[in-house]
């Protein structure tokens, strides 16, 4: 039987000539943020095999759509070896990639100034292997970010102001009217909602709003987790709560956390909309850390917990699903490279598997259905944090501190 690109094979579309616009938005190709390292260093460089595991793991339970965030290390080179070989294994194998390209200011990361209104040197490069990747895996590769949160000047090692990140864009889609690109491959830039407009006037500048029209749909992060520190204005308990149970409590303030995501969503759909600019926006990374030891801990907001966690995980679901927005989810699995020199730092925490191969409570559903079953990580099998036992779960789950006004 063949299948034309818009008809459908158990939910799932079928064809090579899959683009980005046809799975961006449909709830049958959900989407996660991917690392495979495994080690508290990026010099050991997950292998074909070992993320061949994992996805088969994200598979399962129906991601089909990767981002990745640089092109300089091995990994996403074993990454599109490791989806070649299961597609090779399996023909209904579907697994699609939005590829990053790292893009950083001058004397980024060095003990010189840096420079935010020139770029590095290594952009070029970066941007060059994204296009020679994406050419060579045109059946994988669907989008390319020009950056990860490269423009918000929170990133004072290495952001860049706007007109470099539009450099870019119009270098690579000029390529694609060149046919030096797949035409059907989207470009957009990876970054936090206030770079996007949707914060500040700072970030309202005219170079933001050439690159809205140069982006083929805005990829967009919102971080509630941060804001329960650094803008904490839903985070806690209302007056008119205090008689709930714990529970009841905590629902209610991780509730007010996806509708704060939310707002930032409706404020990039707003600012674009008043430049006269109508494009898809997309969640390019949102997530909720299970642990930490810095201002989100116990020490802090006490908002790192997996019951919170999988709550914001749920939420963020349905919400992006109902109104068919994609959401790379931040993230698979914990990686302990981000933040070495500290194992309890919440960078370390965000996955939904930890590396015991652990399911976190967000997955714990999915361990009892058997989805996991055969399937394995580091050879190990799929298990349950806590042994699944949910009282002992809820002993480390802190309630917020402070008291909102109803």
């Amino acid at each position: 039987m063949v299948l034309s690109c818009n008809q459908k094979d158990n939910n799932n579309l079928v064809s090579k000539e899959i683009t980005a616009q046809m799975i961006l938005g449909n709830e049958n190709y959900q989407a996660i943020c991917y690392g495979g390292y495994r080690t508290n260093s990026r010099e050991i460089q997950p292998t074909v095999a070992e993320i061949k595991e994992d996805l088969k793991i994200l598979s399962a339970i129906n991601i089909k759509f990767l981002r990745t965030y640089n092109v300089h290390y091995e990994e996403v080179s074993n990454l599109l070896k490791a989806i070649t070989e299961l597609k090779k294994d399996d023909e209904k194998f579907e697994m699609y990639v939005m590829l990053g390209a790292w893009i950083d200011c001058k004397n980024a990361w060095t003990n010189l100034p840096p420079i935010h209104h020139e770029e590095s040197d290594r952009n070029a490069i970066e941007i060059a292997e994204a296009v020679r990747l994406t050419n060579q895996y045109p059946d994988i590769i669907k989008i390319i970010a020009v950056g990860n949160e490269a423009m918000v000047k929170w990133a004072t090692s290495y952001y860049v102001t706007p007109n470099i990140i539009l450099k870019w864009v119009n270098h690579l889609q000029n390529l694609k009217k060149e046919n030096k690109l797949p035409k059907e491959v989207w470009i957009t830039s990876s970054d936090n909602f206030a770079s996007w407009g949707g914060g500040d006037s700072e970030y309202h500048v005219e170079e933001l709003n050439q690159l809205y029209k140069a982006v083929d749909y805005i990829s967009m992060h919102t971080y509630p987790m941060h804001d329960t520190h650094y803008n904490p204005v839903f985070w806690g308990i209302k007056e008119n709560e205090l008689q709930l149970s714990d529970k009841e409590k905590i629902d209610a303030a991780m509730l007010r956390s996806r509708d704060y995501a939310v707002n930032q969503y409706n404020n990039v759909m707003a600012y674009m909309k008043s430049i006269g600019v109508d494009k898809p926006v997309h969640i390019g990374e949102t997530g909720w850390a299970t642990q930490s030891n810095e201002h989100y801990g116990n020490d802090g907001a006490k908002a790192t917990d997996e019951y919170k966690s999988a709550q914001f995980y749920n939420l963020m679901r349905e919400w992006s699903n109902k109104e068919n927005i994609s959401c790379f989810y931040f993230e698979a699995f914990d990686e302990n490279w981000k933040d070495s020199a500290n194992p309890l730092g919440s960078e370390n925490h965000f996955g939904l598997i930890n590396l015991q191969n652990q399911a976190k409570h967000a997955l714990w559903n999915e361990v009892d259905k058997g989805t996991f079953k055969n399937l394995t990580r580091n050879g190990k099998p799929i298990t349950k944090t806590y042994n699944g036992d949910e009282k002992a779960l809820w002993l480390d789950v802190k309630m917020p501190s402070s008291i909102l006004k109803n």
